[in-house]
C-alpha cells in the first residue's frame, strides 16, 4: 500500500481521494512509511484523505476561538484658499483612500488570513522539518493549542519556502490525523500568494471532487490562482460557480479579467468588464490599468477606453500613478498611429492640427441655468429636504439671501473651523473669515445656533467680529447645512465660490441622471475651496 500511496499516477492518488478513504486514522500506518525527502506526494496524498471530512466554514473550534496666525499669513501660505482639485489634490487622494483600505485591498473572504499587520510573528524554521522535529518545536511553543495555525500564519506572512508549508501538513496529519479547513484554507492562501501552480491545481482538483461547493475565500483564491496560468478559464467556471450564491467583488472581476487579457482573449476580458457594471460594482483601478496595458500592445479598443475614461470623470475617480503611467503610454502609443492626430496645444486649448478644442472647466450661462434649477428642485426642495429643516427655516433663508447682494464666497462655517486642532473653533473661522474680507470679498458665513452659545469653542467675542465682517445665517441644531450652503452659491451667480472640505457626494446622487451630475462636478471643481 506504501508504493500506492507514494506513486506518480495523478489517478491513483485520486482514486484514493474519492473511493478508499473511510477512515483517516486508518492511513496514518502508511504514512509512517513515506520517505519525508518526498513530501510532495506525502502533501498529496494528506489533502487527498482529508477533505472529504471537513466543510467549507470550517470546524467549530476554529470558529469559536498651528497658530491661526501662521496658517494665514500671505508670506507663508497663498493669499486665498486652495481648490480641492488642484494639481497634486489627485494624488494626495489617493495616497490617502489607499491607506484607509489597507495595503493588501484584495477582497478574499473573512476567512482568508490576514497579512502584515495582524501577522503572528513566531520563530520560523528556515527548512522542511521531520514530524519529530516539528513535534520538538511544538513543545516549545507558549500556545500549543494554536501551534500548526500560528506556524502557517507566519508562513504566509514571511512567503516562506513551500515545502516547510508542506513538511507542516504532514506533521499535523501524522500528530492529529486529519487537517482543518481553516488551515487548508492558508496553505492554499500560500501557494496563490506564491506563484505555486502546481500546487494551486492540485488542491482545486482535490477540493472539487471532495467538496459539493467552495466558500468565498477558497473560490477567490482559487480565480485568482487560476488567472495566472494557462488554465485560466478555469478561473471563469469559479465565477460562475460564486454568482449562485453570492455577488462576487470586483476583486474577483479584476483577476479574471486580467487573466483573459494576459492571454490575449481581450474580446473576454472586455466581456467580463461590461458584466462587472451591468452588476452595479465599481472596477478596481488594477481592472482599468490591465485593460490600458492590452490596449497599448493591442489596436481596436479606442473606443471602450476612452469610455473607461469618461466613467473615470463622472464618478470623479482619482487616478493612481500606475494607472496615470499607463495611460500616458497608451496616449503615446496612439500619437504614433495615423489614426490619431498628435495633440499639440495652443494656449487657447485648440489642437492645431484637428482644430478640437479641450472641454471649459467653466459651465456656459445655458448649462449653468440647467445645473441651477435640478439642483434646486431635487437638492433644495426635493422630498425629502424637510428631513433636513423645516418649511419655515428654508422660506427665512431664501428670503435672507434675496435680501443681501450676490456673494462672492459661502462658507461652511462648521466644517472650516474644525479645520486645525491647535486653536479653538472660533479663532480658526475668525481667521479665514478675516483673510478673505481684505481681499473685499462678500462673505456669507453658514452655522448652526449652538455657534451663538459662548463655550470655550466658541468665543463671544470671536464670534462677534465675524459677524461684522461676514453675513452670518444660523440654522437650528438638527438641520442639514450643506443644501443651504449649495442654494446661497448658485444662486449668487457663476462667480461664487464655496469653501468647505466636503465634496457633496449624497446630494449629488440626488440628481437624478448622470449629465446633471457631470455638470455638477464641473461646477463643484471650478468653484469649490478648501483651506489647506
Amino acid at each position: 500500500m506504501g508504493s500506492l500511496v507514494v506513486s506518480k499516477s495523478r489517478t491513483c492518488i485520486k482514486h484514493l481521494c474519492t473511493t478508499w478513504v473511510v477512515n483517516p486514522l486508518y492511513f496514518r500506518p502508511a504514512l509512517a512509511c513515506l520517505p519525508q525527502q518526498n513530501i510532495m506526494h506525502a502533501v498529496r496524498f494528506i489533502i487527498n484523505q482529508q477533505t472529504q471530512y471537513y466543510s467549507t466554514k470550517g470546524d467549530k473550534q476554529a470558529h469559536s476561538r498651528v497658530s491661526k496666525e501662521k496658517w494665514f499669513t500671505p508670506r507663508t501660505r497663498p493669499a486665498f484658499p486652495n481648490s480641492v482639485f488642484t494639481a497634486g489634490t489627485a494624488k494626495r487622494t489617493a495616497e490617502y483612500m489607499k491607506k484607509r483600505a489597507g495595503a493588501d485591498t484584495e477582497e478574499m473572504s473573512n476567512n482568508t488570513p490576514m497579512r502584515g499587520r495582524g501577522a503572528v510573528k513566531v520563530a520560523l524554521p528556515n527548512h522542511p522539518l521531520t514530524t519529530s522535529e516539528w513535534a520538538k518545536f511544538k513543545e516549545s511553543s507558549s500556545k500549543p493549542e494554536r501551534f500548526e495555525m500560528q506556524m502557517m500564519e507566519g508562513l504566509l506572512a514571511a512567503n516562506a519556502d513551500i515545502n516547510i508549508a508542506k513538511s507542516l501538513l504532514v506533521y499535523v496529519v501524522q500528530d492529529k490525523g486529519t487537517l482543518s479547513y481553516e488551515l487548508l484554507l492558508r496553505y492554499l492562501t500560500l501557494c496563490v500568494t506564491g506563484g505555486h501552480h502546481s500546487e494551486v491545481f492540485d488542491t482545486y482538483d482535490i477540493m472539487k471532487t471532495c467538496f459539493k461547493t467552495l466558500d468565498t475565500g477558497a473560490s477567490s483564491l482559487f480565480v485568482k490562482g487560476f488567472s495566472q496560468t494557462e488554465r485560466w478559464r478555469e478561473a471563469l467556471v469559479v465565477l460562475e460557480g460564486m454568482k449562485k450564491a453570492l455577488l462576487p467583488s470586483p476583486r474577483n472581476y479584476s483577476d479574471a479579467i486580467a487573466g483573459a487579457a494576459l492571454h490575449g482573449d481581450i474580446e473576454t476580458s472586455w466581456m467580463l468588464y461590461d458584466e462587472l457594471l451591468e452588476l452595479g460594482l465599481v472596477p478596481n483601478q488594477d481592472t482599468w490599468q490591465c485593460l490600458f496595458q492590452s490596449g497599448i500592445t493591442q489596436r481596436g479598443q479606442e473606443d471602450k477606453l476612452f469610455s473607461v475614461l469618461s466613467y473615470v470623470r463622472d464618478n470623479q475617480i482619482y487616478p493612481e500613478e500606475p494607472l496615470i503611467q499607463t495611460i500616458k503610454a497608451w496616449f503615446e502609443r496612439l500619437l504614433l498611429t495615423d489614426s490619431w492626430c498628435g495633440i499639440i496645444l495652443c494656449f487657447s486649448g485648440e489642437c492645431k492640427n484637428c482644430k478640437a478644442s479641450l472641454e471649459s472647466i467653466q459651465l456656459t450661462e445655458e448649462e449653468y441655468a440647467e445645473l441651477k434649477d435640478k439642483v434646486m428642485k431635487k437638492v433644495i426642495e426635493g422630498s425629502d429636504v424637510f428631513k433636513k429643516t423645516t418649511p419655515e427655516e428654508l422660506k427665512s433663508f431664501k428670503s435672507f439671501v434675496k435680501q443681501r447682494p450676490s456673494f462672492d464666497i459661502v462658507i461652511d462655517g462648521l466644517n472650516v473651523a474644525n479645520t486645525t486642532p491647535k486653536a479653538t473653533h472660533s479663532e480658526t473661522l475668525l481667521a479665514v473669515v478675516s483673510e478673505l474680507e481684505q481681499q473685499g470679498l462678500n462673505i456669507l458665513v453658514l452655522g448652526r445656533k449652538h455657534m451663538l452659545q459662548p463655550s470655550r469653542n466658541w468665543d463671544r467675542q470671536n464670534m462677534s467680529k465675524i459677524k461684522q465682517k461676514a453675513h452670518c445665517f444660523f440654522t437650528e441644531n438638527i438641520s442639514e447645512d450643506d443644501p443651504f450652503l449649495l442654494y446661497a452659491a448658485l444662486h449668487s451667480g457663476l462667480h461664487c465660490n464655496f469653501l468647505s472640505r466636503d465634496l457633496m457626494r449624497d446630494h449629488k446622487a440626488c440628481l437624478s441622471d448622470s449629465a446633471t451630475r457631470r455638470l455638477f462636478f464641473k461646477w463643484q471643481r471650478g468653484h469649490q475651496l478648501v483651506i489647506s
